[in-house]
């Protein structure tokens, strides 16, 4: 539910970004100037766009609203070059094995490690944490893993939290 009318109080009350998606479409398309005033208002640094989508045939669209609603952007090399002028981060749920703990789209991680020039999270079908091993490599360093579902401190069983910890500690290069 982040919207230009209430990003900013997000921040104030301590959120050092907001993550954003259904408020920039509008009719099926990205609406540009939304867009460009969440961006005058709060900064590209704080923004994170949710770009989540579905698998149609080759090819990966953005879907809105819950995830009901598809829209005609395409994940691409091509948009997320032009959409990195207005945010600092992407956020890209796999809509179609979200929630479900059977494994990662590795296609889409494939993908998103060769198409995008900034931080990009990958969330959807995370299972084990072999997943956080496999995101790794097949992201080639560049994209990071969410994991919802399967995690035990939100009721799962697949991985425990304890154990991702361990593995980011033995992964994330110091700064």
């Amino acid at each position: 539910g982040v919207r230009l009318d209430n990003a900013r109080a997000w921040l104030d009350a301590g959120a050092s970004e907001v993550i954003v998606t259904s408020w920039v479409f509008r009719d099926g398309q990205l609406d540009w100037g939304r867009l460009k005033e969440l961006v005058a208002a709060i900064g590209k640094e704080r923004l994170v766009l949710d770009l989540s989508c579905r698998k149609r045939g080759d090819r990966y669209l953005v879907v809105t609203d819950r995830w009901q609603k598809s829209t005609d952007l395409e994940l691409s090399s091509a948009t997320l070059e032009t959409l990195s002028a207005y945010c600092h981060e992407f956020l890209v749920h796999a809509v179609d094995v979200e929630g479900l703990c059977r494994g990662i789209d590795g296609q889409l991680v494939q993908d998103l490690a060769e198409w995008s020039p900034l931080p990009t999270t990958y969330a959807g079908g995370a299972k084990s944490l072999e997943d956080l091993e496999t995101v790794d490599r097949m992201g080639k360093g560049r994209v990071d893993l969410t994991i919802g579902s399967a995690l035990d401190i939100f009721g799962g069983t697949g991985v425990k939290y304890a154990e991702c910890v361990m593995f980011n500690r033995r992964t994330v290069k110091p700064s």
